[in-house]
């Protein structure tokens, strides 16, 4: 892969081997931003921030990250350029030199990523949670992204109109709600069947660190309630639901239901993890999920994922940190990031050293 003007890289061309690798360096010298640029080669986007322009090197105008990735078809090279201009940045990609949409770019390769701000997956805001089973589910599969901006861009409409930024119309109300119901159905559905593997590998997972001594449980917990998980049920059920809350709905000038206030649910020895467990049970059980979102997207679509953990290993003990390590040794393409050398390092990793946006094989 090779990166030009992208965050403090003035230029870089690295050559990742298969299975484990490890960079080393303090902080503030690149690590993080080394992760964020490979992650951008599958998500498109940036992991850490919403602002493009910060992914651009102080004073220049143009980034770009690219690389070669091995999938079932082939060798694909990937692209991302930022450019930015006064206040203004855009982002363009292509697949083997031309140039794509958005849509058709996400997912070309996958990755999974764990950075220290997931921890807040425990006890943050349910959109931390939405979010993280929305990228992997946008990666897996472009018709969940397709419904994912169809039902976004109808709830925008609706808000609207519900808060009164334009006229209140019952006929165009009934076309939101409508539209609400048929792309909510598609994302409520595909988030019930990757919850329930998710939740089978991640649960699985914790099992094995804690050698069973904690139980962990993952599951969906939908705004709208459904006995059956078919289409003609759930939709069926969020339409009921949109025409009981509809006076609701105006009195408080919001939309109250829908998959854009789902949430996953993260209980520990039958109690809420968020209220009862200690941070390091929360670290274990955000790691798990980790593992079981690797696993899921690599037995849906056939392909491995790569697997982008920062500073992960920063809070573990040096025989669970080995265990880990140990784990991840054994997965197609890793990469982790660390201040020090971890002990218990497996013999075929490939190691780095990251000083000052330099990197250089020890």
């Amino acid at each position: 892969m090779a990166l030009s003007n992208f965050r403090n890289y003035a230029e870089l061309d690295l050559d990742p081997a298969p299975g484990l690798n490890v960079f080393i360096g303090a902080n503030a010298q690149g690590k993080s931003n080394l992760l964020e640029a490979i992650a951008m080669l599958g998500t498109g986007k940036s992991f850490r921030t919403s602002r493009d322009a910060d992914l651009v090197r102080e004073e220049l105008e143009l980034a770009v990250v690219s690389g070669d990735a091995q999938v079932r078809a082939g060798i694909v090279h990937l692209g991302c350029a930022i450019a930015r201009s006064g206040n203004r940045t855009r982002k363009t990609y292509t697949i083997n030199g031309q140039g794509v949409r958005y849509a058709r770019f996400l997912g070309s390769i996958r990755v999974v990523t764990f950075v220290p701000a997931d921890l807040q997956l425990v006890s943050g805001a349910p959109a931390l949670r939405r979010a993280l089973v929305n990228i992997a589910l946008a990666q897996d599969d472009r018709r969940y992204f397709h419904e994912l901006a169809r039902y976004g861009k109808a709830l925008q409409q609706k808000a609207a109109m519900l808060r009164g930024t334009v006229a209140f119309d019952d006929e165009l109300l009934a076309v939101y709600n409508n539209t609400l119901v048929e792309a909510g159905t598609s994302l409520i559905l595909a988030r019930s069947h990757f919850i329930a593997e998710l939740a089978r590998e991640a649960e699985r997972t914790h099992a094995l660190w804690t050698n069973g001594a904690e139980k962990l449980a993952v599951g969906y917990a939908p705004s709208v309630a459904f006995d059956v998980p078919t289409a003609e049920a759930v939709a069926g059920a969020f339409e009921r639901r949109l025409n009981e809350l509809g006076d609701a709905e105006r009195a408080r000038k919001t939309t109250l239901v829908g998959p854009h206030r789902d949430d996953v649910s993260l209980v520990l020895d039958g109690r809420s993890l968020a209220s009862y467990g200690s941070q390091g049970q929360g670290r274990t059980a955000v790691l798990a999920l980790k593992v079981g979102e690797y696993t899921v997207m690599r037995d849906r679509s056939g392909e491995a994922p790569l697997l982008l953990l920062d500073d992960v290993l920063s809070e573990l003990d040096a025989e669970r940190a080995a265990a880990f390590l140990a784990g991840v040794g054994t997965y197609e393409q890793a990469f982790v990031t660390a201040t020090h050398l971890p002990p218990g390092l497996p013999a075929a990793a490939r190691t780095y050293r990251i000083d000052r946006a330099q990197v250089t094989a020890c």
